[in-house]
């Protein structure tokens, strides 16, 4: 008789539960991808539900759910029935700035993290930016900064803006586009989280010698990128953030803002 071959072991595999996918969650994916991927851009209009309908081959309260999903995604605008169809949003720094809004709102995160954050990211624009900047990049930036001192104090949402622009400029010489996607939407989240509210809050004085520190604040920071000194720029910038938004963070978070402010020593290269 044959020796019977002896039992092999069974191998170990973690599987997971499948979860069946509805019609809907395949409608908004294939239109997420074409958003994604660029065949539709922001601006242009999807196709009405009754095509929709046609193309995919599925009821209306299917398509109404795909839009519904794509538009909390804030990937489109949409109204149920409008002829023209959703319009296409896009990506953009408005959706990620709103769901870092809700986080420091959440128990998940805190003010004293979204601060931090800024700090450090736009430490590495103004880094990078530093490198990599035009001569279109500098005059951008002096435009805006000399705006900036005509501005204040009367008109401070003008300021604001202006202020806003100027960081946008810096992230976007980063060369980096995640970075500058990233920064605008931190410094968004950041102004809707406490600047909107210190701005209230301030009496005319503390407001006007608020807007002059920040005028030559960013003038130190201009000089520093026109010198290629992104050392520099970058710890004028956290310096900055601290020294106004500490103060307004709770007491035990101001620790981790101060440790923003640290510089990694020089690593050799090789």
């Amino acid at each position: 008789m044959p020796a019977e071959s002896p039992e092999r072991p069974t191998a170990r595999a973690d599987f997971r539960p499948v979860r069946p996918v509805r019609a809907y969650q395949r409608v908004a994916e294939q239109i997420e991808e074409r958003i994604l991927g660029g065949s539709l851009p922001p601006g242009s209009r999807l196709p009405g539900e009754r095509e929709l309908m046609r193309q995919f081959d599925v009821g209306r309260s299917t398509i109404r759910e795909a839009l519904r999903v794509l538009q909390s995604s804030g990937l489109i605008r949409s109204r149920p029935g409008d002829p023209q169809g959703a319009e296409v949003l896009g990506v953009s720094p408005d959706t990620l700035s709103h769901a870092l809004g809700r986080l420091t709102r959440s128990h998940l995160s805190g003010l004293g993290e979204l601060i931090q954050f800024r700090m450090l990211l736009d430490a590495e624009s103004y880094r990078l930016a530093a490198r990599l900047h035009s001569a279109d990049d500098l005059c951008r930036l002096t435009g805006l900064v000399d705006e900036m001192a005509q501005l204040a104090p009367g008109d401070p949402h003008g300021f604001s803006a202006a202020d806003g622009e100027f960081h946008r400029v810096v992230a976007e010489a980063s060369g980096n586009a995640l970075l500058a996607l990233c920064a605008r939407a931190v410094h968004d989240a950041v102004v809707e989280a406490i600047e909107s509210k210190l701005v209230r809050a301030r009496d005319v004085g503390e407001a006007a010698d608020a807007m002059r520190r920040s005028v030559a604040h960013h003038r130190q920071i201009l000089a520093a990128l026109g010198a290629r000194d992104g050392a520099r720029a970058a710890r004028l910038g956290r310096q900055a953030l601290h020294d106004h938004y500490a103060p307004h963070v709770p007491p035990q978070d101001r620790p981790r803002l101060r440790a923003a402010l640290e510089e990694e020593p020089e690593r050799p290269v090789g």
